[in-house]
């Protein structure tokens, strides 16, 4: 009997190893990061987060991916949405044949033209336990990319509901990720969840469980939650038993102050004992969200004058990464190269967290004169998105020209190429 469901790959990474890393490292960053993350050009001193880019798990759903393809040249290979936030990755699954199967208005797939003879891409978000089970019911292949970090916060999630607890997620309910994770519950019968997006609303649920009533009533709570909660969801009796999770690519100090606020109100409302018995909290950030995360902390103790965060306006963690640098520096979140414009010198960015907020144009946006220029990008950029990025920024500084920006940046088509007439990188006091 054929195997049909495959998460390991299938050994073909050493031959697609070499395409990957054509199409998407840089050896301009690759130069940077190997001397201290520090580089000099011209009057522009480029200071790398110590993390950023492809964490392991974009890494290993791309692979699997660049593997499919090698491995079914002769099926039609489809892929349950994206398979990560990057749009330059995405059109590159297109251009090798993967076929895109997009979610309806209210996150439902329509997978009835799939067939057994089909392979099906599950993506890093992983996919809800319905659609899950739906493809399995086809009987095609299935190539599972969902991220291990994905995988224990279901794994919480799961168990909460088995043992009676009602899953609060702290995750943006539209989200990929936070769908599946949510359908987890319906492992169990009886499994309940509700989303909440920020402490605003997680300020409506401990009204209830302090109080069991608070500025809404429960018919208002019900249509607050209407699309983030399970069917049916009574605030009155549902959050006696609590278990919190997240979103693994959310904000980690707000997932934290979530849950301890939570539990305070558990306290407030009912005492100690009943806390330490009804409410239960992990911390479900992954590592490499973490990392990143940190890697901005600790770069903002001396803040660059300007900073860059490269990456797709709907990757949640590219957008949390831009949102931390604000509070510190002039931050310009781009979604690309293709944002810098070196003939004008111009920036369109992103200047809000919300993915949908529109893209405005700055004129006159670096300084004059020497400064310090901060990069960083989300876990699903490629580096070379991010050298491109600097090789424009550099022409427009004038230490590369505009025409070999361009063909740096390989817009036009072709694989991006890192700039071949940079000068040499200038050296820091204590820098390798």
């Amino acid at each position: 009997m054929e195997q049909t469901y495959f998460r390991k790959g299938f050994g073909l990474k050493r031959q697609v190893q070499p395409l990957i890393d054509a199409e998407y490292h840089s050896r301009l960053v690759d130069r940077i990061r190997a001397r201290g993350y520090t580089g000099v050009f011209g009057d522009v001193t480029v200071r790398l987060a110590q993390e950023f880019g492809f964490c392991y798990g974009v890494d290993r759903a791309i692979d699997y991916a660049y593997e499919t393809v090698r491995k079914f040249p002769d099926r039609r290979i489809y892929l349950v949405g994206e398979i990560i936030h990057n749009p330059h990755v995405n059109q590159r699954m297109r251009e090798m044949g993967i076929r895109f199967i997009y979610p309806s208005d209210d996150g439902s797939f329509d997978f009835s033209h799939l067939t057994s003879d089909d392979v099906v891409l599950i993506p890093a978000f992983g996919v809800t336990q319905r659609d899950f089970h739906m493809l399995r019911g086809i009987a095609c292949v299935l190539v599972d990319t969902t991220c291990g970090s994905v995988l224990n916060v279901w794994k919480r999630v799961e168990k909460y509901a088995r043992d009676g607890f009602t899953a609060v997620i702290h995750g943006k309910y539209t989200h990929e990720e936070s769908r599946a994770t949510a359908s987890q519950v319906t492992r169990h019968d009886g499994g309940r969840y509700l989303m909440v997006r920020d402490m605003s609303e997680a300020e409506i649920v401990c009204d209830f469980i302090a109080r069991r009533s608070g500025r809404l009533s429960a018919e208002e709570f019900r249509e607050h939650f209407r699309d983030k909660a399970t069917r049916g969801f009574d605030p009155t009796q549902d959050l006696d038993k609590v278990g919190v999770a997240n979103q693994t690519t959310m904000l980690a100090n707000e997932s934290l102050a979530i849950a301890a606020r939570i539990r305070a109100a558990m306290v407030a409302g009912h005492g100690e004992e009943y806390a330490s018995e009804s409410f239960r909290s992990f911390d479900t950030i992954c590592s490499a969200t973490q990392e990143r995360q940190d890697a901005v902390e600790a770069m903002m103790a001396r803040p660059p004058d300007v900073m860059i965060v490269v990456g797709g306006y709907n990757s949640s963690n590219t957008n949390h990464l831009a949102s931390m640098c604000r509070d510190y520096t002039v931050t310009y979140h781009i979604a690309d190269a293709a944002c810098i414009d070196t003939e004008t010198g111009a920036v369109r960015h992103k200047p809000e967290l919300d993915p949908h907020a529109p893209e405005v144009i700055a004129l006159d946006w670096l300084p004059e004169g020497p400064f310090e220029l901060g990069i960083t990008a989300g876990a699903s950029t490629p580096n070379n998105k991010i050298g491109e990025t600097l090789a424009r920024l550099l022409a427009i500084r004038g230490v590369l020209s505009g025409a070999a920006a361009v063909e740096a940046t390989g817009i036009g088509g072709g694989i991006a190429r890192d700039p071949v007439h940079l000068p040499a990188l200038g050296n820091r006091a204590g820098g390798p």
